[in-house]
């Protein structure tokens, strides 16, 4: 065997070696990059473009759906199946504010009056859904606490409630829920800019990603830099030693359960306008790819939550545009083929 011979295998083992360690380290981005790299081997570059971008924002949508259920796993251990029902609810009043209370600000063609209904619709959605949540908790959530199978067997009953109660309200036919007209229609760059000439920017879904990634960034803060997120994690690994120390572990695990269900809130309401029609069964309908996020991401990790989202989103679009067939089995797909892998997850944080 040469020299030459040798070196090549020996900087083939030194990156296969490197490969090893990033799949084990940072597995969500090496599973991310590929699903890109894949994907643009199959497609045009700006249609690549396009969907990604679509992808992305799906996907933050789905995270602001999905962080509310992870974040009462993650922290407090609650298996909460009536997550769907806050997502329609959140959805309703939404929609109520946009095409009830203030269609006029949503009708218009500025921006400034488009905003002026849509912050009050997403702002009256996420406490409302708080509400309903801080209710919920009490009444079913806080005697069953630490039993899984009562929970279960609670919150199951509260969604058939919670639904049974929006279709008395708001009845149980679909409603339209036009999109307000800034927000309709895309930005399209121009043909001579290289690479990304041509490039469609749907309005609304830029709109979605951006909110997605502040949702992110202030849950992120909360949790790992603030005193509020110390006492909630250190809540989670001994209860006692936080209430030795004179705070209510309580009231923390109530605000964070308030905080869940608010989520899933606001998460309806960017979906309804995303959708465009609403129905009392939405929620449990998206619940199929809130479970597969979390499951896919590693239960109860905030991070995992948002990886998984973003990479839900955007097989959804990649397969959808190549075969519409298997887009429907496309997101389980997934979620196997990365359990075969990462049985634990792709960040198998449990406690944030």
């Amino acid at each position: 065997m040469n020299t030459k011979t040798l070196h090549w295998k020996s900087f083939g083992y030194h990156w296969l070696k490197r490969l090893k360690h990033f799949s084990q380290q940072q597995p969500h981005l090496l599973l991310l990059g590929l699903m890109l790299f894949a994907s643009l081997l199959m497609i045009n570059t700006t249609t690549w473009l396009t969907l990604t971008l679509s992808g992305l924002a799906m996907g933050a949508m789905l995270f602001l759906m999905a962080s509310g259920m992870t974040l009462t796993f993650g922290l407090m251990s609650v298996l909460n199946l009536a997550h769907g029902a806050f997502i329609s609810l959140g959805a309703f009043i939404g929609a109520t504010v946009l095409t009830v209370w203030m269609t006029d600000q949503s009708g218009a063609n500025t921006w400034a009056a488009n905003l002026m209904a849509v912050i009050p619709a997403l702002l009256l959605a996420f406490l409302v859904a708080g509400m309903i949540g801080w209710i919920f908790e009490v009444l079913a959530i806080k005697p069953v606490y630490g039993d899984h199978l009562k929970q279960i067997l609670m919150t199951v009953g509260g969604s058939i409630i919670l639904i049974q109660l929006i279709e008395v309200v708001w009845g149980a036919n679909e409603i339209p829920v036009p999109r307000p007209a800034s927000l309709r229609g895309a930005l399209i760059l121009p043909e001579m800019i290289p690479i990304v000439g041509g490039l469609v920017l749907e309005k609304y879904r830029l709109m979605a990603l951006g909110l997605g990634l502040a949702v992110y960034a202030a849950m992120l803060w909360i949790i790992d830099r603030t005193r509020l997120g110390i006492l909630i994690r250190a809540g989670v690994e001994s209860r006692e030693m936080v209430e030795i120390q004179g705070y209510r572990i309580g009231f923390l695990f109530l605000g964070v359960f308030i905080a869940g269900s608010a989520l899933a809130g606001l998460g309806g309401a960017m979906w309804a306008m995303y959708r465009e029609i609403i129905t009392a069964h939405m929620g449990e309908e998206l619940m199929i790819s809130v479970i597969v996020i979390i499951i896919l991401g590693g239960l109860g990790s905030i991070r995992g939550c948002f990886y998984g989202a973003l990479l839900v989103g955007l097989i959804n679009l990649y397969v959808g545009y190549l075969e519409p067939r298997l887009a429907a089995v496309a997101t389980v797909g997934l979620m196997v083929a990365v359990l075969m892998w990462r049985p634990q997850g792709l960040i198998p944080v449990i406690k944030v």
